[in-house]
């Protein structure tokens, strides 16, 4: 997806037109998620900046469960009048495959406003472990089997996983354990019950910086400014394993068009802010922040790419 500059990206997005009372009570910002998560994190900062914007509250409500699918499906058939907004993510194009029969439909029933961030993945092994590079990864598989684990099916760790099993000539021997979240993920990795993990950023983080874990590879085509001596897939020409955990803002896709931009400019104008931009940036995200229509095409690509992949590897929901 084309990246913007944030201010750049306020100046590019639409006038606001006919929406001069907007909002006109407190706005709803749905997290399918727990709160505490990188989504939560993210949606409060931005929430606090468009409350101050607004001078309206914004209250962001933590509705977790049906791995995000409650929480979608109730801005999905909330008034289309702006004051409900949802905090997505990858998962939920990685949901337009994985439930066919979701009570929504995310391609249909939601407009995204802006993808906001993104997160690259990490290859990790222990620090102990023979695996020393990426290549060494991908060529372990020939000697025998390897167990790779993710924070669970069909999340971003899972697909990434499923990436590098592309790049093997032993796609059998890689073995897929899904965990219930990234932290138990990696307390089995670390107790040597696993070989490797495609491991969120923030999560895998402090265990490199420690020395526990080793970071292979960062699956972005730009090093991470917190794990610089990590080399990127694009460095080590693996193109195939480029891969990002990103969240963005939804509506219920009947809200009108010039509400839709003066939403859309808002939310640039929050992440333009020094404040946010460096808490963001301090979490881990690449910022993006993109205007409305650019956000519909990036979240309808992810749904078909993920779709594919998930089809080809016979993935099922849990």
């Amino acid at each position: 997806m084309r990246r913007r500059t944030l201010l750049g990206a306020v100046a590019a997005l639409p006038a606001a037109a006919q929406t001069t009372a907007f909002p006109d009570r407190p706005v709803r910002y749905i997290v399918p998620f727990p709160p505490g998560g990188l989504t939560d994190v993210m949606a409060r900062l931005v929430a606090q900046r468009l409350s101050e914007i607004w001078s309206r509250p914004v209250v962001v409500e933590n509705r977790a469960g049906g791995n995000a699918l409650i929480g979608a499906d109730a801005v999905a058939k909330a008034p289309a009048g702006g004051h409900t907004l949802l905090a997505i993510t990858s998962t939920h194009a990685v949901n337009a495959t994985l439930f066919p029969n979701a009570p929504y439909d995310f391609t249909k029933d939601l407009r995204v406003v802006s993808v906001l961030g993104s997160l690259p993945l990490v290859a990790v092994v222990r620090a102990d472990s023979p695996v020393r590079s990426l290549e060494d990864l991908i060529a372990r598989p020939q000697s025998g089997p390897l167990n790779g684990g993710s924070s669970g099916t069909g999340s971003p760790p899972h697909l990434g996983l499923e990436l590098l099993r592309r790049l093997t000539s032993a796609p059998q021997n890689v073995v897929h354990v899904p965990y219930r979240g990234g932290a138990p993920s990696l307390t089995d990795l670390m107790g040597g019950s696993l070989d490797f993990i495609m491991s969120n950023l923030p999560e895998c983080l402090p265990h490199i910086q420690s020395g526990r874990l080793r970071g292979l590879a960062v699956t972005s085509e730009m090093r991470h400014p917190l794990l610089p001596e990590v080399p990127t897939v694009t460095e080590l020409n693996r193109p195939g394993l480029l891969i990002t955990n990103w969240t963005g803002i939804a509506v219920p896709s009947g809200v009108p068009a010039p509400l839709l931009a003066r939403i859309g400019r808002d939310v640039a104008t929050a992440m333009a802010d020094a404040g946010t931009r460096q808490k963001a940036e301090a979490g881990g995200f690449a910022l993006i922040v993109s205007a409305p229509e650019d956000a519909q095409r990036f979240t309808l690509a992810e749904v078909e790419r993920w779709r594919t992949l998930i089809a080809e590897a016979g993935i099922k929901a849990e």
